[in-house]
């Protein structure tokens, strides 16, 4: 999931860069949706709520 997060992140800078903003704005909404489900599933493990 990281590494779907960083491809995010990256496709949203080179749109940015080349003045694609609505397919700059997606990719980064995307990542941050990935990115808040990661910090969840985080903080269960360290809670020791969920066993992965």
């Amino acid at each position: 999931m990281l590494e779907w997060i960083l491809i995010l992140l990256a496709v949203a800078a080179l749109a940015g860069l080349l003045g694609f903003g609505r397919l700059s704005g997606a990719a980064l909404s995307g990542a941050k949706i990935l990115i808040g489900i990661v910090m969840i599933l985080f903080i269960l493990v360290l809670l020791g709520v969920l066993v992965l």
